[in-house]
């Protein structure tokens, strides 16, 4: 009967850790610091993200807005590979 007991509180010892590990990984990604930081309201923001997109595990591409102009971005292997701008249309 003793090892019965003992067997039950080891495992509702294990659930109550458990239990607590997950909720302090749900708080993290609730009020984690991404949460924190965004003190400053959208709208008063210069640069947004408007899209991204990954192409494979080392690049993807992002759509940056700074003020009114769109930016397209190629980030990857460790560096930013700025997209070029395109050139007039001669007329």
């Amino acid at each position: 009967m003793s090892t019965f007991i003992s067997f039950l509180q080891a495992g509702f010892a294990l659930a109550v850790t458990l239990g607590l590990v997950g909720l302090a990984a749900y708080a993290a990604r609730r009020w984690g610091p991404a949460g924190l930081i965004s003190i400053k309201k959208p709208s008063d923001r210069r640069i947004q993200i408007v899209e991204s997109l990954t192409l494979d595990p080392q690049r993807r591409v992002v759509l940056i807005r700074v003020d009114a102009e769109e930016r397209l971005l190629l980030l990857g292997e460790g560096r930013m590979l700025d997209a070029p701008t395109a050139a007039a249309p001669k007329a």
